[in-house]
């Protein structure tokens, strides 16, 4: 091999390494950046990192064609969620559905995705003990009833020893016309197993009992005799608590029922 040709060949062989090893630099480089990406985690303060946002949030958003949706969601440690809603005033069925959620890269919203891991076009902006449906593009609703849209986190209780107040009475939402009128509210004492509470005009007393399969009886009612413009809710709320004979409770709500029909009255825990 002469001198000339030796030389190009390592010159040639050269270059080879040479690219070769940025080449494999550059590979490296890019390895570790997305690894970097796929791992970081926001650095700031945000609700995903500085908030117990794990738990239920309950609400009735507004709705089109009916007297609200009332909405159920259960966000897990794991980013799974539970959904149950309801359309009030149109319809006694519950429907439910489940899966996975992700945070976007601020850490202050999330976006459920459905079953099949799908994202959907359901977003919510976590805040303190409250979550807050967001539009279509991602935006807070504006506009009068823009406080329909949050959900407020509710903490289980117990059925006994719990204030519960009427939200929801024969599939509608309850209304009270006077923003400083009292709420309708019912509890139930472990103590002496009596059932007392204010029903819109008077307040009442007596007994109740719990069995079996969800069972509950009131009895020996008993109240005041006070008259007010408006009786006829407070008629019809005491004739359900004498009339009911079975119940559901989720640690979050109280149903009273009578047999296999529509729920009569709903409750939610008093703060």
């Amino acid at each position: 091999m002469s001198a000339y040709n030796f030389f190009s060949f390592s010159v040639l062989l050269f270059l080879f390494y040479f690219g070769c090893a940025q080449q494999m630099e550059s590979d490296k480089k890019e390895t570790t950046e997305n690894k970097t990406e796929q791992t970081a985690q926001p650095l700031a303060d945000n609700s995903m990192t500085s908030l117990d946002w794990d738990g239920t949030y309950f609400g009735v958003v507004p709705c089109a064609d009916c007297e609200g949706i009332e909405t159920t969601i259960t966000l897990a440690k794991d980013f799974t969620y539970k959904i149950k809603t309801k359309y009030l005033g149109k319809s006694d069925q519950v429907f439910e559905k489940s899966g996975s959620f992700t945070w976007n890269k601020a850490g202050n919203t999330i976006t459920l995705n459905d079953a099949d891991g799908k994202e959907t076009t359901d977003k919510y902006f976590v805040g303190e003990n409250q979550i807050t449906q967001l539009d279509l593009s991602g935006s807070k609703i504006t506009g009068a009833l823009a406080d329909k849209y949050i959900l407020k986190k509710s903490e289980k209780v117990s059925l006994t020893d719990t204030k519960w107040k009427l939200i929801e009475f024969r599939g509608k939402p309850v209304q009270y016309s006077n923003p400083e009128s009292k709420e309708i509210f019912i509890q139930l004492s472990s103590e002496d197993n009596k059932a007392f509470g204010f029903s819109g005009c008077n307040t009442f007393r007596g007994s109740y009992e719990l069995k079996d399969g969800n069972r509950i009886s009131f009895s020996k009612m008993a109240t005041t005799l006070m008259a007010c413009p408006e009786m006829e809710l407070e008629r019809d709320f005491m004739k359900v608590i004498e009339t009911a004979d079975n119940y559901n409770f989720d640690g979050i709500n109280f149903v009273l029922n009578r047999a296999r029909m529509a729920p009569l009255a709903r409750f939610e825990a008093m703060k």
